[in-house]
């Protein structure tokens, strides 16, 4: 059997697909289909883990031989979820009250299949104070429409962060440290066991 049938990353982004490559891990893909309406009054711990265990379960149904791996990640302001803009303009809104505050990137992690096991990262992020002009320049350059919280610190995103607090692949959309531990513990084969040739 094809050893990438085995591992499955439940996901579409190609950021995710990109960082567990750089560690030679090796995998298909294949994105789960679900509601990601939050719940009334779903605080951001509770709803990336339930989007990243309903995507792993929901996948695994394709796939119950295999380990499926799936994420969800969501940036809170206080209270409130801050999620992928759908222009220009949402996103220049959302930076604007990022902007000079500190804010906490939640990623939930979750296996299904032939392992059940799940968690939640957190990390606080701190912006610069920004400008006008720096913030218009950015929501302009298309590429926070498909982040949540409107940036992506791995790109041109990260002139906006002051400094961090947790880790940073989490900010990226996946903490490749707890990602890995929760992958050991499920049993899934890695390149430094043996495993993944």
């Amino acid at each position: 059997m094809d050893p990438t049938a085995l591992f499955v990353l439940a996901s579409a982004s190609p950021r995710r697909k990109d960082l567990l490559a750089q560690l030679g891990l090796r995998f298909t893909v294949a994105a789960a289909d679900i509601d990601e309406t939050p719940m009334a009054g779903e605080i951001a711990r509770n709803y990336v883990h339930r989007l990243a265990v309903e995507k792993a379960r929901t996948v695994a149904t394709r796939h119950p031989d295999a380990w499926v791996l799936a994420a969800d990640t969501t940036v809170a302001l206080g209270a409130e979820l801050l999620g992928k803009p759908r222009d220009a303009a949402e996103a220049r809104e959302m930076l604007t009250r990022l902007s000079g505050r500190v804010h906490e990137v939640f990623t939930g992690i979750a296996v299904a299949g032939r392992a059940q096991a799940s968690e939640v990262v957190r990390t606080q992020v701190t912006f610069r104070t920004l400008s006008t002009e720096e913030i218009a320049w950015y929501a302009e350059t298309g590429e926070p429409l498909d982040k949540a919280g409107a940036y992506a610190i791995q790109g041109k995103g990260g002139f906006l962060v002051q400094g961090i607090d947790g880790s940073p692949s989490n900010v990226v959309g996946l903490p490749l440290g707890e990602t890995l531990a929760l992958l050991s513990r499920a049993g899934v084969p890695l390149p430094w066991t043996g495993g993944q040739r």
